[in-house]
């Protein structure tokens, strides 16, 4: 079950987020929190992205298009992690002949590339 938080939750659980700050978080869709009718609500994750942004823009003083690229990068590299975790999940349930040869081949590839 998600756990989601409301603005006034948001802005008391990342520090140094302002209001203005979230506003400008979300209308340059950075964070996409959920609707509830007439209410925002963040879920975890969402808070996680705002303590990232805060620090991107307070320690690098990061503009909204480099936030969005910046984050963009970060939910792929998100997306590439959780596939590869399957990946890893796939073959460590294969015998131990198929996960040898997959070793051996990542391995060969991998001296190629160098």
């Amino acid at each position: 079950m998600s756990e989601f938080y409301t603005e006034e939750d948001v802005l008391v659980r990342v520090d140094p987020l302002t209001r203005t700050q979230l506003t400008r978080f979300v209308q340059a869709r950075v964070v996409a929190p959920a609707h509830n009718g007439q209410q925002t609500l963040f879920r975890r994750s969402d808070l996680a992205r705002l303590e990232l942004l805060c620090e991107l823009t307070e320690t690098f003083e990061m503009r909204d298009d480099a936030l969005d690229l910046v984050m963009s990068l970060v939910d792929q590299l998100h997306g590439v992690r959780a596939e590869l975790r399957a990946v890893m999940e796939a073959v460590e349930a294969e015998p131990e002949e198929v996960r040898a040869r997959v070793v051996e081949a990542l391995w060969s590839r991998r001296a190629g590339d160098r």
